[in-house]
C-alpha cells in the first residue's frame, strides 16, 4: 500500500514539474513486450517515461538502472527496488557481478517490459545523442520476440541538469516511435545505426519547442482501453 502511495507521489511530481504529453506517432500503446529505448539527459529520465506509460502498462513495465546509483542509500535501494522494481546492473561488470544482459533477460521472460538508455551514461554534451553501447544489440539478440520502441523525450535535461539542486518548471514531450526488431543477418554495428536513426528521428525539428510540430497528443485521438484484466505479481499499483 505505502508503494502504490509512494509511485502516484512521484508521478504527480513529474507530471506537475513538467507538464509533460506523450505522443504516439505510428505505434499504439499495447500490451505486447517491449524494450522502450530512449535518450538519456537526467536522472528523472525513467520516471518521466514510466509515467507516461498508461496504468495498466506501467505495472508490467520495469526501468534498467545503474546499481551503483539505487544501491547507494536506504532510501534510494527501497524506490528503486519496491516501487519501481527496477532491473538494477553493474554497469562496470566487476569480476563476480551478474551478466547485466542475463538480467534483463530474465525480466523479459518473466513477461515485464522494459525501459532501457543506451547511451549508457547521461549525456552532457551537446551532441543530441552519444554513441550507443552494444548492449542493445545483444539484448535484441537474445530476446527476439521483445519490440524495440524508439521514445525520445525533450527538455527534461533542462528542468533537471546535472548539478542542480533545484529543477526548473518547464514543458516536456515524450515521443514514441514505430517498433523495430533485429533483422536477419544484420550485425550489430548496422543495428546499432538503425536504432539510433529510429530514436533521432523522433527529435523536434526545433529542440526547445514543448511539442512535435507535425503530431497530435495520443490521448487526444485515441482512448487508451485496457486489456482485459488479468492477475499481477506486481506489489506496486501505480496510478
Amino acid at each position: 500500500m505505502f508503494e502504490r502511495l509512494v509511485a502516484r507521489s512521484l508521478i504527480g511530481f513529474i507530471r506537475l514539474l513538467t507538464g509533460a504529453r506523450a505522443y504516439w506517432r505510428d505505434v499504439r500503446p499495447t500490451a505486447s513486450l517491449r524494450i522502450y529505448y530512449a535518450n538519456h539527459g537526467s536522472h528523472g529520465d525513467f520516471v518521466l517515461l514510466w509515467a507516461s506509460l498508461p496504468p495498466w502498462l506501467r505495472r508490467r513495465t520495469r526501468p534498467v538502472a545503474g546499481a551503483d546509483y539505487w544501491n547507494r542509500d536506504a532510501l534510494r535501494r527501497y524506490v528503486g527496488g519496491r516501487v519501481f522494481r527496477a532491473v538494477l546492473i553493474d554497469r562496470e561488470r566487476r569480476e563476480g557481478s551478474p551478466d547485466p544482459i542475463a538480467q534483463m533477460a530474465d525480466a523479459l521472460a518473466s513477461g515485464d517490459s522494459l525501459i532501457l538508455f543506451p547511451e549508457g551514461t547521461r549525456n552532457v554534451t551537446d551532441a543530441p545523442l552519444l554513441a550507443f553501447k552494444s548492449g542493445l544489440y545483444h539484448l535484441a539478440a537474445r530476446c527476439p520476440q521483445a519490440e524495440l520502441v524508439p521514445v525520445w523525450m525533450n527538455n527534461l535535461a533542462r528542468v533537471m541538469p546535472k548539478g542542480q539542486l533545484l529543477p526548473l518548471p518547464l514543458l516536456c514531450t515524450v515521443t514514441f516511435g514505430p517498433p523495430l526488431r533485429l533483422a536477419d543477418g544484420e550485425d550489430k554495428a548496422a543495428f546499432l545505426e538503425r536504432a539510433r536513426d529510429a530514436l533521432l528521428a523522433l527529435r523536434p525539428e526545433e529542440p526547445d519547442s514543448d511539442a512535435p510540430s507535425d503530431t497530435t497528443p495520443f490521448d487526444a485521438l485515441h482512448p487508451i482501453d485496457p486489456p482485459p484484466a488479468a492477475p499481477s505479481h506486481d506489489p506496486v499499483e501505480p496510478a
